[in-house]
């Protein structure tokens, strides 16, 4: 009788640690399950923003290129709320060089971004495309005792059901932390033109 309990308390323990290790393993594959559905449904907002740009700063001219028109995606294809644009905003701030950003007081910046985003939404406009030139294709030259690139970026659009296209040059000028920022741009024509000017004097 005494060999029977023990044998019965044996396959009891068995059956409760069998039972909590099914429970357990369900409840793991549910929450990976979960987290994966999250990442998932991640908004492009949500992904632009998550992004430390202190301690996870884009490498190089290109990568940085394409971080801003991540930004520039999400501000004028993506419903934002003010809070967001602000917050995206201020990200793109933290992508130009200091001279840039000396002509672009936070306040007034985020001011004409919300007027920017507006008109777009209220013409239709939405950026289709973004064709970035390659790594390889980046200009690198110094002046002035600095490291500048210079990088092209095609944009396809539509406004009213309308297509268009442009193509932007980026200039870029590494600080002295190393770390590329955004100089200026200029339209390819326009950059074509001030090259000619240059060429002609």
């Amino acid at each position: 009788m005494k060999k029977n309990n023990t044998s019965m308390t044996k396959i009891t323990v068995f059956l409760i640690f069998l039972i909590v290790l099914v429970v357990g393993y369900y409840s793991y594959l549910s929450g990976k399950s979960r987290t994966e559905q999250q990442e998932a449904i991640m908004s492009e907002v949500d992904t632009a923003l998550s992004r430390d740009l202190t301690n996870n700063y884009p490498a190089t001219p290109k990568e940085v290129i394409k971080y801003y028109n991540d930004l520039i995606k999400c501000f004028y294809n993506e419903d934002c709320t003010t809070e967001e644009l602000q917050e995206l905003g201020r990200k793109s701030l933290q992508l130009f060089d200091e001279e840039l950003r000396a002509n672009n007081e936070e306040d007034t910046y985020l001011t004409r971004l919300q007027g920017e985003v507006k008109n777009y939404k209220d013409n239709k406009r939405k950026i289709t495309s973004v064709s970035l030139a390659s790594s390889t294709n980046v200009d690198y030259y110094t002046a002035d005792g600095y490291s500048f690139a210079r990088i092209a970026c095609g944009y396809g659009m539509t406004e009213n059901g309308k297509k268009s296209s442009t193509m932007l040059v980026y200039l870029l000028r590494r600080d002295e932390n190393r770390k590329w920022r955004i100089y200026g741009w200029e339209t390819a024509d326009q950059l074509n033109d001030s090259l000619e000017q240059q060429e002609n004097n």
